[in-house]
C-alpha cells in the first residue's frame, strides 16, 4: 500500500457505525417522528397534523421505529371512542436526544433565522439552555480538529481486490 494514503483507506467501512444508524434514521421524517416524541406530541394524528407528514409515511416510520425499539405504543382510550395507541420513546430513542440537539444547535448557528430560533433546548429545573459538547472520558473539550476517529476492536482491514 502507498505509505502516503491516510490510514483510514487501510479500514473497511463494511460493518461502519454510521451506516449502520443512517439505516434508521437516514431519511428525512424519521426525525420529524422523534421531534415530536421530544417536545411531547404523542398521538398519531397529532404528530401527523403537527408535522405535516403524510399519513402512510408515518404509519412505516412509526413502525419502523418501533421495530427497531426505537419505540413502543402505548394503548389509550377516550371516552366513547375505541382504544388507540399513543407513542414513547423507549431508552434507545431517549438517548437520541442530544442527537437532536446537535442538529438544532448546528441550525441554529448555521442556518440562523432573523427572528432568532424557533425552538430552544432548556434545562426544566434552572432553564438555562443546553449544549451538546465533544468531552473526552478525562474531562477535556476538545474541538473538532483535536479528535481523531480511529479503527476500533471491530474494524476489518479493507480488502484491495477488485
Amino acid at each position: 500500500m502507498d505509505d502516503r494514503m491516510p490510514e483510514a483507506m487501510r479500514w473497511s467501512t463494511e460493518n461502519c457505525t454510521i451506516s449502520r444508524t443512517m439505516q434508521i434514521l437516514g431519511d428525512k421524517w424519521t426525525f420529524h417522528v422523534l421531534r415530536e416524541l421530544f417536545v411531547g406530541v404523542r398521538r398519531f394524528e397529532d404528530i401527523r397534523a403537527r408535522s405535516g407528514i403524510p399519513r402512510q409515511v408515518l404509519t412505516e416510520r412509526l413502525a419502523a421505529l418501533i421495530e427497531r425499539g426505537l419505540l413502543r405504543r402505548h394503548p389509550y382510550r377516550l371516552p366513547g371512542q375505541r382504544e388507540r395507541y399513543e407513542y414513547r420513546l423507549t431508552q434507545a430513542g431517549l438517548d437520541l436526544y442530544p442527537v437532536l440537539v446537535a442538529m438544532i444547535q448546528w441550525g441554529d448557528q448555521y442556518l440562523p433565522l432573523d427572528g432568532g430560533p424557533p425552538i430552544v433546548a432548556q434545562h426544566r429545573e434552572c432553564g438555562e439552555r443546553i449544549s451538546v459538547v465533544l468531552r473526552c472520558e478525562a474531562g477535556h473539550e476538545p474541538d473538532a480538529r483535536e479528535v481523531a476517529i480511529r479503527p476500533g476492536p471491530g474494524a476489518r482491514p479493507r480488502s484491495l481486490a477488485g
